[in-house]
């Protein structure tokens, strides 16, 4: 099932084609990756699916109807400009907030009091913002970001701040979310977030859509062909590239690269044929690499 549809979206401002032709779906239950550089048009593509600005032309639904400001009561939006009060007490303010998305004071109370205790954070609860350094602050508005429990959550640079540990904890969270039946839309610059948590992705680039599709078949889509092989012995090229070897605790490791049209079996077959194979392993490209290739294009 399909929870959001983009369809052939135009934004333009003066002198700048913000968003030019943009369509992409979003399933429901899955994280979604959406990356581009800055300046590309993904903070106007959330604007738009938020209900911020409107698009000049094409169309947005949320299960299957287009959507109007009233859905947006069932979005969660943690933006990369943190909005929270800095005077303001942290439980004060994260009450109001939940109020705002239509949640009762008593509810809202209750699942406030679930997550502080969650995050271990309820001595938070009388600071004001002013006092929590980023990453305590980038806490709180995570917790008012999901507390309504909404249908879909759009998360942009979410770790902003966190330490590795805290950052382990929030991807965590996030694909808990997930299970639990939430729709995520990521926005992020860190591509190796994108490997860990996305399903699917599109990218963004100078307004259009340069790349889109499952994580896993855009890598094996940008295979160069090359394998890492650990092995008992050392052997010679025949039928492929030899790119490196070396030995290590008496293990040869070795990077080959194959012809494109030989099969990864008639490789596999032919190093049998010269050595016991430890493991046998193909090197696809990162999404690092590809966002950069693709962007440089």
């Amino acid at each position: 099932m399909i929870l959001l549809e983009v369809e052939n979206v135009v934004k333009q401002y003066a002198g700048h084609r913000a968003l030019d032709g943009v369509s992409l779906t979003v399933p429901e239950n899955s994280v979604y990756g959406l990356l581009g550089p800055n300046g590309a048009g993904k903070t106007t593509l959330i604007r738009i699916i938020n209900c911020i600005t409107a698009p000049d032309s094409g169309e947005v639904r949320l299960n299957g109807k287009r959507m109007t400001t009233a859905d947006v009561q069932q979005i969660g939006y943690l933006p990369e400009e943190r909005g929270l009060y800095k005077k303001m007490k942290v439980g004060e303010q994260a009450l109001y907030l939940a109020q705002l998305k239509g949640m009762t004071k008593q509810d809202a109370l209750k699942a406030l009091k679930y997550w502080f205790e969650k995050f271990e954070i309820q001595a938070w609860w009388d600071k004001k913002v002013e006092e929590l350094s980023k990453g305590m602050a980038q806490k709180v508005q995570f917790i008012t970001t999901i507390l309504h429990d909404p249908k879909l959550l759009i998360f942009d640079e979410p770790f902003s701040g966190f330490d590795p540990v805290n950052t382990d904890l929030m991807k965590r969270e996030i694909l808990e979310l997930r299970d639990k039946g939430a729709t995520i839309i990521f926005s992020t610059h860190n591509m190796e977030t994108v490997e860990d948590l996305c399903e699917n992705i599109s990218l963004v680039d100078k307004s259009k859509i340069v790349l889109q599709g499952n994580v896993a078949d855009i890598r094996a889509s940008h295979a160069t062909n090359t394998f890492v092989v650990r092995s008992v012995n050392a052997f010679e090229a025949n039928g492929f590239e030899l790119l490196s070897q070396t030995q290590k605790n008496n293990i040869f490791e070795s990077t080959i690269k194959k012809a494109h049209t030989e099969s990864n079996n008639s490789l596999l077959g032919a190093l049998i044929q010269k050595t016991e194979i430890l493991s046998f392993e193909e090197l696809l490209p990162s999404m690092n690499d590809i966002f950069i290739n693709t962007v440089s294009r």
